[in-house]
C-alpha cells in the first residue's frame, strides 16, 4: 500500500490524528472527514482533514483555506487528478471529487455556511471566490 503523507500543518495534523484515535468520531456538532488527494507536482498522497455537510448523496467542502487568499493544495490537487479517497467514520471509499458549477454553488454555498459561518466571514475578507467542492463516491 502507498505511503499517504499527512498534512504538514500542524492544526490539520492534530485533527487527523484526533480521528484516527477516536475512530474517525466526529467533533461535537461537526462533520469531519479525511481526504487524500494525489500530489499535482509530486505524485504523492496527501491527507487532510477537512468539515463536509451533505447534500443528497454527495458530501460537499469548502475550499476556504482558513481565509487565505489562495487555494488550499488538497483543491489544486483535487483539479489535477479528481480521483480521491474518503473517509467517514470508520467507512472509506473512492469518490470523484468536482468544483460545483455556477448554478449548484449558490445553494450548496448557504450549505456550508449555515454549518460553519466562519466561511462566509472568510468570504468578505478575501477576492478569491471560495470554491465548493461535491464528492461523488464511486460505486463498485
Amino acid at each position: 500500500m502507498p505511503e499517504v503523507h499527512d498534512s504538514p500543518n500542524a492544526w490539520v495534523a492534530e485533527h487527523i490524528h484526533r480521528f484516527e484515535e477516536t475512530g474517525g468520531r466526529p467533533r461535537p456538532g461537526v462533520n469531519d472527514l479525511l481526504l487524500t488527494t494525489r500530489g499535482r507536482k509530486t505524485g504523492e498522497l496527501r491527507r487532510t482533514a477537512l468539515v463536509y455537510e451533505r447534500d443528497g448523496d454527495h458530501y460537499v467542502l469548502a475550499a476556504s483555506n482558513r481565509g487565505a487568499d489562495h487555494h488550499p493544495a488538497w483543491y489544486l490537487n483535487l483539479l489535477a487528478d479528481p480521483y480521491v479517497t474518503v473517509q467517514v467514520g470508520t467507512e472509506t471509499f473512492g469518490a470523484y471529487a468536482r468544483p460545483a458549477t455556477a448554478g449548484e454553488r449558490p445553494h450548496l454555498w448557504r450549505l456550508m455556511v449555515s454549518a460553519r459561518s466562519e466561511y462566509a466571514a472568510y468570504q468578505q475578507r478575501i477576492t478569491r471566490e471560495i470554491p465548493v467542492v461535491l464528492l461523488e463516491p464511486v460505486t463498485k
